[in-house]
């Protein structure tokens, strides 16, 4: 999950509302980072219903031999939303892994012995929808809604938090319930990869960093500004990007006089235009850029002049060890990892929530409810996913950190590198920016 993304400081209810409208400007930053698609051919964003499919593998879907007795007993039954039909971008890589999730953990036992039953809802992209999925959590006694990603949290957290109902587990929090509800926990980082890329970009020796960023995404600028100022720099240039464009030739050539190296916040379909008229300036500068964005899609046909761009994320590149079992879920599913994209923020980020949800449920001595599920999230301060987020503490909000996002409790970045038009693993070791990202260099 475009990725991904907001880092505004918020002083009050009103001013926090006003960020999540420039949130929504931001869209295709976010959608593309997610893994979005855009499906121009999907139901409209003003359909009046929801949508819920109950998690089932695809019909082509080649059995595993279980490596436990078979669940058994009532299901526990979670929720997991996002868009699947609406005019814009989609999401198909976070329901296909809830699905893909929910088949995978009951071939080998489900959760405490119990099957898992995911029911994934299409909010349509649309708030009156959302608020559907979220009534529907609620009427179905759903235990938590896990690995979602919705512009429209703030018609569901809300909903759900009346009942105990967790939302667990979201790779982008945008929104201000996400990120200060005692309901919500999230996994994911945003804004913390623009922080990061700021900081590998001077100790990689930087010394003259210009920034891009795209149109309606300004609201990235008060991290980056605080973090670079805290390196004792400062940006020679600001560029803001037009989302959409034939060329951007004039604006590489802005944003390439006088530097070494480059900062983009920059979604996938403008950099694809961009990394043309990069090639075609004949610039030796390096590119940094956000996990899901600046990638194998957005570099075809510019692999020279991308090699050796830096990008920033929330997640380890799905090559990587931490994500073994994801990669054999999707193959024993018989999932089409060319269809869609899951080494991204909405396909990593949902298979790490599903994990860390089984993790938690998995200590509950008794039934396993909204209220229990709820206590035991808040109660773990030692969450350890083996490498696919830091270990995380549930239990210690950011108090001192940026105003308005108390419930960002993972605040650190890992790097990949392009090479040769493949993204490649560059660090597995986690850098806390956390501190950076207020202005103190620690």
């Amino acid at each position: 999950m475009t990725t991904s993304d907001c880092a505004v400081l918020r002083h009050s209810r009103r001013r926090a509302w006003r960020t999540v409208a420039a949130l929504l400007a931001v869209f295709a930053l976010t959608a593309a980072a997610c893994g979005g698609t855009d499906d121009d051919d999907g139901a409209s964003a003003t359909e009046p219903a929801a949508e819920t499919t109950e998690a089932a593998a695809p019909e082509t879907t080649q059995a595993p031999a279980p490596a436990d007795a078979a669940p058994s007993g009532e299901p526990i039954k979670v929720m997991t939303v996002t868009t699947l039909n609406a005019a814009g971008p989609t999401y198909h890589n976070i329901a296909n892994t809830a699905e893909a999730y929910a088949s995978y953990i009951n071939a080998r036992g489900g959760i405490g012995g119990r099957p898992l039953e995911v029911t994934v809802c299409d909010e349509m992209f649309d708030p009156a929808v959302a608020a559907a999925c979220a009534r529907e959590a609620v009427e179905e006694n759903m235990v938590a809604v896990v690995g979602s990603f919705t512009f429209f949290a703030e018609s569901i957290v809300p909903v759900i938090a009346e009942s105990d109902i967790t939302w667990f587990g979201p790779c982008c929090p945008i929104t201000p319930s996400e990120l200060t509800s005692p309901h919500s926990f999230p996994i994911g980082n945003q804004p913390m990869y623009a922080v990061g890329i700021i900081k590998r970009a001077v100790e990689d020796g930087c010394r003259a960093i210009n920034a891009v960023i795209i149109d309606g995404a300004q609201i990235f600028l008060p991290p980056m500004e605080n973090a670079i100022a805290a390196l004792g720099q400062s940006f020679g240039d600001i560029i803001i990007l037009p989302p959409t464009a034939q060329d951007y030739s004039s604006e590489v050539a802005q944003a390439t006089t006088d530097a070494d190296c480059v900062i983009g916040i920059v979604s996938e379909t403008p950099y694809i235009t961009w990394n043309t008229a990069w090639t075609q300036s004949g610039t030796d500068a390096r590119q940094y850029g956000p996990q899901g964005n600046l990638n194998e899609i957005s570099a075809a046909g510019n692999e020279e002049s991308t090699d050796g761009d830096i990008i920033g994320g929330m997640y380890p590149d799905i090559s990587t060890a931490p994500w073994d079992e994801y990669r054999l879920a999707l193959d024993e599913g018989g999932w089409d990892t060319t269809e869609h994209d899951y080494n991204s923020l909405g396909g990593m980020g949902t298979w790490a929530a599903f994990a860390a949800f089984a993790q938690i449920a998995e200590t509950i001595d008794g039934e396993i409810t909204a209220t229990s599920f709820f206590e035991a999230a808040s109660a773990t301060d030692n969450l350890d996913l083996g490498g696919m987020v830091p270990v995380l503490d549930f239990t210690q909000e950011w108090t001192d950190g940026l105003e308005g996002y108390q419930r960002l409790f993972n605040r650190s970045v890992v790097f990949s590198v392009l090479q040769d038009g493949k993204v490649v693993p560059l660090t597995t070791e986690f850098e806390d920016v956390g501190e950076l990202a207020t202005g103190n260099a620690g």
